[in-house]
């Protein structure tokens, strides 16, 4: 009992610090050694899953490429139906706003030159 109680002495002291350090040396290596194999076994999985994720995008891309053309081809549509006379030649809607437009914006031109007196 009397042993726990006094201090250590100096090369004991030294002793300790050298374990010490020995111990934090040997943990650092086993820490290292599990993270280098935590990368290899993680590369191993990238490498395994590559070809298979290579094989999904090109799978995919027809796809997506189908699926994109048939969206501008409604969207084409849409401007067709909207912008292009029907069968019996009559003026559609697209191109009745827009003369309506130009009218409102010709009226209202004329109104403010009337009001405020100005030349055109």
């Amino acid at each position: 009992m009397a042993d726990e109680a006094r201090p250590l002495s100096d090369d004991e002291r030294a002793e300790l610090e050298a374990l010490r350090a020995e111990k934090a040396a040997r943990l650092q290596r086993e820490q290292d050694a599990r993270e280098r194999a935590e990368l290899e076994a993680l590369r191993a999985e990238q490498k395994a899953q590559r070809p298979q994720l290579q094989r999904q995008q090109q799978a995919s891309r027809p796809q997506q490429e189908a699926e994109e053309d048939r969206r501008i081809r409604e969207q084409r549509e849409r401007g067709a139906k909207l912008m292009e006379p029907d069968d019996d030649l009559r003026m559609p809607l697209g191109q009745k706003i827009v003369l309506g437009v130009i009218a409102v914006v010709v009226v209202l031109i004329i109104v403010l030159t009337k009001l405020v007196g100005l030349p055109v």
